[in-house]
């Protein structure tokens, strides 16, 4: 099995056309030149974490896993730059209070983070791999939720019953170089999606890489 993989991820990476259809699902495209963002050290695109993240979502539909909703990466820019709103529609088709978990991609210019939103437990957690706190952003997600609960089933949510917090650098693994936060990201959603503790490290990072090319060409997760 392995050796067939490394096959399509080397016939993956090699030169083609760029905008060649390497996968297509979820509405979504990812081409060949998206693909090549999963060379090592390179930054990992939009296409492919919103890709990776409904492979995620995917996952959680199988008995015994938590059940997952991700937000796309245009989510959050969106929700700050043009308010609840603009954004009202986005969960037309879902309940996010039926949901265990929300996965919320963050892009700060050149890096990214993640967000995630533990409905069981009322928490509100930053994960980012390079330690940067994103206290203003776990709020701005409760305001999300406020408003959310407020419009689609008249609840009121009370900040006092929710934690928000940023994970310190000895709470989760941090990145060794500056351009792994995306694969990072991709792997904190992977690991807390399916309830398991978060024990990789930097080292695991190529090996992730590749991994992504094989899962994300064949629409599944390893």
């Amino acid at each position: 099995l392995f050796q067939a993989m490394e096959k399509d991820i080397i016939a993956a990476f090699s030169d083609g056309e760029p905008e060649e259809i390497m996968s297509s699902a979820f509405k979504l495209k990812v081409t060949r030149e998206d693909i090549h963002t999963l060379r090592s050290l390179c930054w990992l695109n939009d296409e492919i974490i919103n890709f990776y993240m409904c492979l995620l979502v995917e996952r959680s539909k199988k008995e015994g896993n938590p059940s997952v909703h991700a937000f796309s990466t245009f989510f959050y820019p969106k929700l700050i730059s043009d308010g609840y709103r603009a954004v009202r529609r986005w969960t037309r088709d879902v309940d996010l209070f039926k949901k265990d978990l929300i996965l919320v991609p963050i892009h700060l210019r050149v890096h990214w983070a993640l967000v995630v939103i533990d409905v069981r437990k009322k928490t509100i957690k930053y994960f980012d791999s390079m330690a940067q706190k994103g206290d203003k952003i776990c709020e701005a997600l409760f305001q999300y939720l406020q408003e959310e609960s407020r419009e689609k089933r008249n609840v009121e949510l009370t900040l006092s019953e929710w934690t928000l917090h940023s994970m310190n650098s000895n709470e989760i693994p941090q990145q060794r170089n500056g351009s792994d936060c995306g694969v990072f990201m991709c792997k904190y959603a992977d690991y807390i999606s399916r309830d398991k503790r978060i024990n990789f490290t930097q080292k695991n990072m190529p090996y992730f890489r590749r991994k992504m090319v094989w899962e994300i060409i064949h629409q599944q997760l390893l």
